[in-house]
């Protein structure tokens, strides 16, 4: 019988990924478990299936036997273990995914997430229970969400981003990518209404920072990364908060939290800061990004992407 430890951590896990979805940056499924303590599928214009095993009181060959389960999985877009820290079994998985270096499944081990949890946890305690949400909720936000569903998406990504000195212009030039793609510099440009040197420098700009791909160093032909597309996502449910359309009383606590992950502490700007002060004018890259969302509402430049959202079954 799996203890309430066990248990604990496993339905956390499962908890922490649907509550996340509330953002409406992606939706939420909860999978098959099968072989796994929890699965769930995290959908977006792309489907994540992430699986997990949760390890409390495995001996030696348990840890062996979840690792290759999880390895094994070829459509599993992430491998969650959920482990209890002690120097034994910190030992034994380096063990066991050192094995794995000089296997076919080598490739798969970046695929593994592990998450070490106290060893004197108590599940019968309150305390220990809340407390140990909130260090995994984080732990998983930043490793895995951050990582797997939002493409890798860091706060530099979203300074750098925030740094452009035209407003509105970087978002105008990745919802253009993204519907109706970039062939060449001219008629993107014509199309735009922007100038051909102003473009191509907004566009090497986003290259570099990684919002946009191509298959050339020099350019060419450009699409919109897993990065790029989720700083669209999130540009988007900012401006559902400029337009008071966030979520009941425009709040939305587990957006807020993930924007907070990356720098992007909205609810300290004010409303009239994205529409009258000068650009030049703004420190703070909170405030830069949210002028860069108000100008680009205002000027029409941008296909907005929709919450994501799972209907409700009948």
């Amino acid at each position: 019988m799996p203890s309430p430890e066990h248990d604990f951590l496993s339905d956390s896990a499962l908890k922490i990924m649907e509550s996340a979805a509330k953002s409406g940056l992606f939706s939420y499924q909860e999978g098959s478990r099968k072989l796994f303590d929890f699965s769930c599928d995290l959908k977006k214009d792309w489907s994540k299936i992430i699986s997990g095993q949760t390890l409390w009181k495995h001996d030696r060959d348990g840890i062996d036997k979840d690792i290759r389960t999880l390895l094994t999985q070829r459509d599993v877009a992430a491998a969650v273990y959920i482990a209890r820290h002690s120097t034994q079994n910190k030992r034994r998985l380096a063990e066991v995914t050192g094995s794995f270096r000089d296997t076919p499944m080598r490739d798969r081990l970046s695929r593994l997430r592990v998450f070490w949890v106290p060893g004197d946890f108590d599940a019968d305690n309150e305390s220990a229970r809340d407390s140990t949400y909130d260090n995994l909720r984080d732990e998983m936000t930043k490793d895995l969400l951050m990582q797997v569903v939002l493409g890798g998406l860091t706060p530099q990504d979203v300074s750098r981003f925030a740094a452009s000195g035209r407003p509105g212009y970087p978002l105008a030039i990745l919802s253009h990518v993204k519907t109706k793609g970039y062939r060449s510099l001219s008629s993107t440009s014509k199309t735009l209404g922007f100038s051909t040197q102003i473009l191509k420098e907004e566009v090497q700009r986003l290259f570099v920072i990684g919002f946009l791909e191509s298959e050339s160093l020099q350019g060419g032909i450009y699409w919109v990364s897993e990065s790029g597309n989720a700083m669209l996502d999130i540009c988007s449910r900012l401006r559902d908060y400029l337009n008071g359309n966030l979520g009941e009383g425009n709040e939305n606590v587990e957006f807020q939290h993930i924007c907070r992950l990356l720098g992007i502490d909205y609810l300290s700007v004010p409303h009239e800061i994205t529409k009258a002060s000068k650009k030049q004018d703004l420190q703070n890259l909170t405030a830069l990004l949210m002028q860069h969302v108000a100008q680009a509402n205002t000027d029409g430049s941008v296909e907005w992407p929709e919450p994501y959202f799972t209907l409700p079954s009948v």
